[in-house]
């Protein structure tokens, strides 16, 4: 068998269905509290945070998996969701899809933290070790360490840099960097997506040979797409490139939990590929 075709009955089964209302009233209710004057705030409350911040609590683990960015971000989350998640739940039903769901995604926000704080670690001791020595050396040493420390402010930077004696530039140079170690420290994670790379390691697994149709025109089997995703995903998490705002080790946490999943539960069946 080359390819697996849900039948009609079978293309929206529950779980599938209610989560992607779900995420869809969430994303509606984040838009409801935005903009100015609305004092609660959906990401400070539920999305996920590092453990050294001030806005980390326990359920965000779970809550982060409703919350998305932009409507490209929960589009792509629900498709990914309905094309593989409605496999699985057809496979295993409702009950057993749910627990993989929640645990992909739990397994994916822990991996994330992990890393995060291996990065934050650094960061926290550089800022503490800046706040006691308040002098203009030890902001240049601590912007070459965090260079984003400085953005949008090489001006000022640069008539400190001439005048380490200017004690207002300096001190508007130090609330940049603040800003900036606080902005670091609460950077708010949501999405689905490891839970959803955790169900698309388990489709691959379990449907090697389904042909999947990029752009809905390209055919590609499911496990040369799944190796090649994967893969682009350790790397971008490895190389940690500057400016990526992705959850990269997220996505690879959810694969990996999703896999290690599958192949328990599959273990008495393992000549089993369609």
């Amino acid at each position: 068998m080359t390819e697996f075709r849900p039948s009609r009955f079978e293309v929206l089964p529950t779980i599938v269905k209610n989560l992607l209302i779900i995420n869809g009233l969430f994303f509606l209710a984040q838009k409801s509290f935005e903009g100015p004057g609305v004092e609660f705030s959906f990401e400070n409350v539920l999305a996920l945070h590092a453990w050294q911040s001030s806005l980390f609590r326990p359920w965000q683990l779970v809550t982060h998996m409703f919350l998305h960015g932009d409507v490209m971000h929960i589009f792509g989350n629900m498709l990914a969701l309905w094309m593989f998640g409605s496999v699985l739940e057809n496979l295993w039903g409702p009950k057993r899809f749910l627990t993989f769901f929640l645990i992909c995604g739990l397994g994916a926000a822990l991996m994330h933290l992990l890393f995060l704080s291996y990065e934050m670690v650094p960061l926290m001791k550089d800022y503490a070790r800046l706040m006691q020595d308040h002098t203009a050396n030890a902001l240049f040493f601590f912007a070459q360490k965090h260079p984003g420390a400085f953005f949008h402010q090489s001006d000022l930077a640069n008539l400190v840099a001439n005048n380490p004696n200017d004690t207002q530039a300096l001190n508007q140079l130090f609330e940049s960097v603040s800003s900036y170690y606080d902005s670091s420290l609460n950077t708010a994670t949501l999405g689905a997506s490891g839970a959803v790379f955790g169900i698309l390691a388990a489709f691959v697994y379990l449907f090697p040979n389904t042909y999947i149709y990029l752009y809905f025109l390209v055919p590609v089997k499911a496990k040369w797409l799944g190796i090649v995703y994967f893969a682009w995903e350790l790397f971008s998490a490895l190389r940690n490139s500057a400016g990526d705002n992705v959850a990269r080790w997220a996505h690879v946490g959810g694969a990996i939990v999703g896999l290690i999943i599958v192949m328990t539960w599959n273990k008495k069946k393992r000549n089993t590929f369609y």
